[in-house]
């Protein structure tokens, strides 16, 4: 069973940054691959941001349409923790965002795809 917890989330006004980090405890890390989701009131969950597995090829990353650019997901293995840092916010980004670990490396675009969830970070940009 693997717990995530998120952090780093908060008011920012458009333009600005955000880092948003997730703990992830009780599995082992690198077996994990790990996403961001956001969810807006109102509007179904959406896909934001995943990380593989790591590879001894590399680490691979995917992003949606509205993320590519701006946001970049990234993991830290050592400490357990995935980031995700936002630039150049938009008030469209406000949302719940939450994290996700599958023991998959696909279907990482989708909700399905993921089996633990962390309990959400409220993200807010004003403009």
């Amino acid at each position: 069973q693997v717990q995530l917890v998120e952090s780093g989330g908060g008011l920012v006004q458009a333009g600005g940054s955000l880092r948003l980090s997730c703990a992830a405890s009780g599995g082992t890390f690198s077996s994990y691959a790990l996403g961001w989701f956001r969810q807006a009131p109102g509007k179904e969950r959406e896909f934001v941001a995943a990380v593989a597995r790591p590879r001894w090829s590399g680490t691979f990353t995917y992003y949606s349409d509205s993320a590519k650019g701006r946001f970049t997901i990234s993991r830290d293995n050592a400490k357990n923790t995935v980031y995700l840092q936002m630039n150049s916010l938009k008030p469209e980004d406000t949302a719940v965002y939450f994290c996700a670990a599958s023991p998959r490396d696909y279907d990482l675009g989708s909700l399905n795809g993921y089996d633990y969830w962390g309990q959400g970070t409220q993200v807010t940009v004003s403009s």
